[in-house]
């Protein structure tokens, strides 16, 4: 029981949640350096080349999209007066809740060949065949990275957003006095001062693309993630499968490497930076071209997506979809109440250890736990695999020798090894935002408890948790939206007979009948919008 901030049992556990947390990240990357040399040499000389490449290429291309919808749309909202700027302040958040590989399916449906835009196009101006006219591809992995880009700028936006409102604008008089424009100012001061803002974005947007899975295989563009999931169903090939996984991961380390190193050596701001500023007046013509654009992303992101949805539920919908809907959506909801509330208790244990405990090493467990985030839902299916799967051949074994019945796939066939991928995968967001919160609590608050003859555990149930109420509220509900929109772990380790609404609409999507499972969809993106909302009541307005 803990009494006091030198208790070991209170960092026992915390080490232990963290270093479980990390255990089928190690496995796997162990299992990898033994992997055979030949296979790997194989795969070299045949399809690695290509899957590194179209991965390569779809990450620079998202991440270069992302920067051009974002930036300038958060430069518009911070720094000018444009149209309904407060409506498209939160408007263009909204391309979040929309998962990829919706937008994927429902853009290949309206522009292609057989689609209504092309039907339309050839009605129009009497076109007969392909050859009298051109019309681009979506299937391409240039089309997957606009797709991807449209629900995933928002993080630039956001964050860029952000830093943009919270410069100090007497640096930016300043530099107004030594002779600078308006426009030498935003690209020689704005925009620096943005940039490990951008960093991180730019960093997480392609950290996301690099876990996608549904969008790239729907479009047979072969990455990383594709390659993982082909190789170790389609050819039962784990140890290969486990191979890519170790370079995807190779990826990942060098993206986050990248970023910091990139945030490396900027100076921080006043601690108490003069925010007020008067927002550039635009002509009439700016407004109109600035708000169009806003409004493009915001039409072509969530709008539109979400539109062509409810046209689908209004033509298609039925009492059987209702059924079915109603026993994915009770076991989407299951993991993703499991997977919140344990993610968000290991968080407060180790965000609490971190601010009492007087232990030098008592930030790793936290930094530790969190590393999860950054290693996508495919490889997090391995690593489970390679852990629970010869825990559980063991109990077996042990079972049989003691003469009772084999108990069979108790870890790696259930929904424990699901829950346990998405704590693992989703720790990070708990943890920061725990984190965030505590920050808030005066430190005195520490300390007068225990003057006063109270212990540590006390302190924390009646001064601590009161205090953290909503920021537990808003990790819980966080991590329980990122848990009901996860696919490739849930696709990979989901138990026989078990489906959610992600992996229900992903099976609808795949066999073209994305109209039965409209409303799955419409569910799952009204989920996506609580953090959203979340998000904008929890941000101040300018």
């Amino acid at each position: 029981m803990l009494t006091g901030n030198k208790n070991t049992s209170w960092k026992f556990f915390s080490w232990f949640f963290a270093l479980a947390l990390m255990l089928p990240i190690v496995v796997m990357l162990l299992g990898s350096i033994n992997a055979s040399s030949d296979l790997f040499s194989h795969l070299w000389a045949t399809v690695l080349p290509e899957y590194i490449r179209n991965t390569v290429i779809l990450g620079l291309l998202v991440a270069l999209l992302s920067f051009c919808f974002g930036v300038p749309a958060a430069a518009l909202i911070s720094q000018t007066n444009i149209v309904m700027g407060k409506q498209l302040r939160w408007l263009l958040m909204l391309p979040l809740a929309m998962p990829a590989y919706l937008v994927a399916y429902l853009y290949t449906d309206l522009f292609d060949y057989a689609g209504p835009v092309q039907r339309l196009l050839r009605a129009w101006f009497d076109w007969q065949s392909p050859n009298d006219y051109y019309f681009f591809d979506i299937r391409t992995i240039g089309g997957a990275a606009v797709v991807i880009s449209l629900v995933m700028f928002p993080y630039v936006y956001m964050l860029t957003r952000t830093a943009f409102e919270q410069q100090d604008r007497n640096l930016l008089r300043a530099s107004r006095l030594l002779g600078c424009t308006e426009r030498q100012s935003f690209f020689q001061m704005t925009l620096p001062l943005a940039r490990p803002a951008i960093a991180v974005s730019l960093a997480l947007v392609t950290m996301e693309t690099l876990a996608d899975f549904a969008t790239v295989q729907y479009f047979a563009v072969s990455t990383l993630t594709t390659a993982i999931y082909d190789t170790w169903l389609g050819y039962s090939d784990f140890a290969a499968a486990n191979a890519l996984a170790s370079v995807l991961m190779l990826f990942i380390l060098f993206i986050v490497v990248a970023e910091q190193r990139a945030r490396a050596g900027q100076r921080h701001q006043s601690s108490r930076p003069n925010t007020q500023h008067q927002r550039k007046q635009l002509s009439v013509a700016q407004q109109i071209i600035g708000s169009i654009f806003c409004w493009f992303l915001v039409f072509a992101g969530f709008l539109l997506p979400v539109i062509l949805l409810l046209v689908m539920v209004i033509d298609y919908a039925d009492y059987q979809q209702l059924v079915a809907l109603i026993v994915t959506g009770k076991n989407s909801i299951e993991i993703a109440t499991y997977t919140a509330t344990i993610a968000t208790s290991i968080a407060l244990i180790l965000a609490l250890f971190q601010r009492l405990h007087q232990s030098r090493l008592r930030m790793f467990p936290v930094q530790i736990s969190g590393f999860g985030y950054a290693i996508p839902g495919t490889v997090l299916a391995m690593a489970m695999l390679a852990t629970f799967g010869p825990l559980d051949h063991a109990i077996n074994d042990v079972a049989k020798a003691l003469g009772f019945t084999a108990p069979g796939l108790i870890l790696s066939g259930t929904v424990f090894a699901i829950v346990f991928a998405y704590i693992v995968r989703f720790s990070a967001i708990a943890n920061g935002t725990i984190s965030a919160g505590i920050e808030q609590i005066p430190k005195s608050l520490d300390l007068a408890p225990a003057s006063l003859g109270v212990t540590t555990l006390s302190a924390i149930f009646r001064v601590h948790l009161p205090l953290l109420k909503s920021s537990i509220l808003v990790a819980w509900l966080l991590v329980f939206v990122e848990a009901m929109k996860e696919l490739p772990a849930v696709l990979l380790l989901r138990p026989f007979n078990f489906e959610t609404l992600s992996t229900q609409v992903y099976q609808l999507i795949s066999d073209e009948r994305l109209e039965q499972g409209a409303l799955g969809a419409i569910l799952i993106v009204l989920f996506g919008l609580l953090p959203i909302i979340i998000l904008n009541r929890q941000k101040d307005t300018p």
